[in-house]
């Protein structure tokens, strides 16, 4: 079998050089690693001796190499011809080495890799750390950092400009720039991220760290605003419903005393009319019922009891009887309204129009003429209504102011969604559209 030395100079010497090369390297590698991860003392003695072998094997055969001529030296009788003896070995026995190197480095390096699956190292928590979606950074007491992971590395760079070179340093530029949440601090970054820091302590054998921790809380930051400004908004809602309730109420009395008022306006003109009817026409006029209602108005003025009992009867019909007591005859045309508010209107409407045809028309009759109403108010004529009244009397010298019963007519027909409309010329004409 041909020696080492004379392949050495071939490709398959070559080779099997460059094969010792990466086996050392490997095994470099191997003993490195069960350093770094604290294997066993046995284990790290085979990986020390393996490493050992492996390199001595590398120099051997670079031994056979001359990449630098060197004066011949002068052989003694003392000197053992340990190069000859090296390069005269068999190519083979080399080969075999370094495959028994190679088994050898196959064995430790898949020991590793199960001892990493399966053993919590302290690389593995390093990597672990750095994976995490939070900032993590543990201080020293005196403010040295001691771990940081990337996540908070970054963070720092974007808010600082600078890695965490201090831990409390780094808190106080949070406590100076943060928004204090009870303690914590909340800080937007200029990517528009929001991330709450946190500061806490350690307890590791015995001695204490100070630690710093970061969350993103961006969606919930940005629920907390939208409820913040609704709740803003529900409060601005509160207050001006509040204000129309009290305003409510304020017109609603405004509004009782002047349905009062015009109340004690209607009847005492009914009384009034109805004594000066019973004055004028005596013959014509109940008298027993004129002295009833006078002396109920009386009490009632002078507060010796509660305000004048009405008649019961239906709306309308009380218009049209008061109508009567006071000397005017209404005459109706078409159809009066069932509805509650039209008929309401219309009841208002005749008794005013009664009282004025007395006082200033000299009249006694009343017409009112009910029809469907045809004007822009209403676009569907079922649910329209026009009504008109006229009197028999003398037309007014100059246009109809309405003060009293008419101006409180017209509100009551504008608060119904209605309209009210006068004429003066020829004569006197009241519209209600409904």
């Amino acid at each position: 079998m041909s020696a080492y030395f004379s392949i050495c100079r071939t490709p398959a010497g070559f080779l099997l050089l460059m094969l010792a090369l990466a086996l050392l390297l490997g095994q470099t590698a191997a003993f490195l690693l069960c350093l770094r991860e604290n294997r066993s003392g046995r284990r790290l003695l085979a990986a020390a001796l393996h490493l050992l072998a492996g390199f001595l094997l590398f120099v051997l055969m670079l031994e056979s190499y001359d990449l630098v001529k060197y004066p011949a030296p002068k052989i003694t009788r003392h000197t053992i011809p340990l190069r000859g003896l090296i390069q005269s070995l068999p190519w083979l026995i080399y080969a075999v080495s370094e495959f028994i190197s190679a088994a050898i480095l196959t064995l430790q390096l898949r020991a590793c890799l199960r001892f990493r699956r399966t053993i919590v190292t302290p690389d593995a928590i390093r990597r672990t750390v750095d994976l995490l979606p939070e900032g993590i950074c543990v201080g020293a007491a005196d403010g040295t950092v001691l771990l940081v992971n990337l996540k908070m590395y970054a963070l720092c760079r974007e808010l600082t400009g600078e890695g965490p070179a201090d831990a409390h340093g780094l808190w106080t530029w949070l406590e100076e720039n943060g928004e204090d949440q009870s303690g914590k601090r909340l800080i937007r970054t200029p990517a528009g991220e929001t991330w709450l820091f946190t500061k806490g302590t350690l307890c590791v054998d015995g001695g204490t760290f100070d630690r710093i921790s970061a969350v993103n809380v961006t969606e919930r930051y940005r629920i907390t605003e939208e409820l913040r400004e609704k709740n803003t908004r529900l409060q601005d809602v509160q207050r001006r419903m509040k204000q129309a309730v009290e305003l409510s109420g304020e017109v609603f009395v405004r509004q009782e005393e002047a349905n009062a008022r015009a109340a004690l306006h209607n009847q005492l003109g009914q009384v009034l009319l109805m004594d000066r009817h019973w004055l004028e026409h005596p013959e014509r006029t109940d008298g027993a019922a004129v002295a009833l209602l006078t002396r109920q108005m009386n009490r009632f003025l002078l507060g010796e009891t509660g305000a004048p009992a009405q008649e019961p009867a239906d709306g309308l019909r009380r218009a049209l009887l008061m109508a009567k007591s006071i000397g005017v005859i209404v005459e109706l045309r078409g159809e009066a309204p069932r509805d509650g508010k039209a008929r309401g209107l219309l009841d208002q409407a005749i008794r005013e129009c009664a009282a004025n045809t007395v006082k200033h028309a000299e009249g006694d009759r009343l017409y009112v003429e009910i029809q469907a109403a045809q004007g822009p108010l209403s676009g569907d004529p079922a649910q329209g209504l026009e009504i008109r009244i006229t009197n028999n009397g003398r037309p007014p010298k100059g246009p109809a102011v309405e003060s009293g019963g008419l101006l409180a007519l017209r509100r009551a027909v504008e608060a119904a969604g209605g309209k009210m409309e006068l004429e003066s010329a020829p004569r006197f004409v009241l519209t209600l559209r409904l």
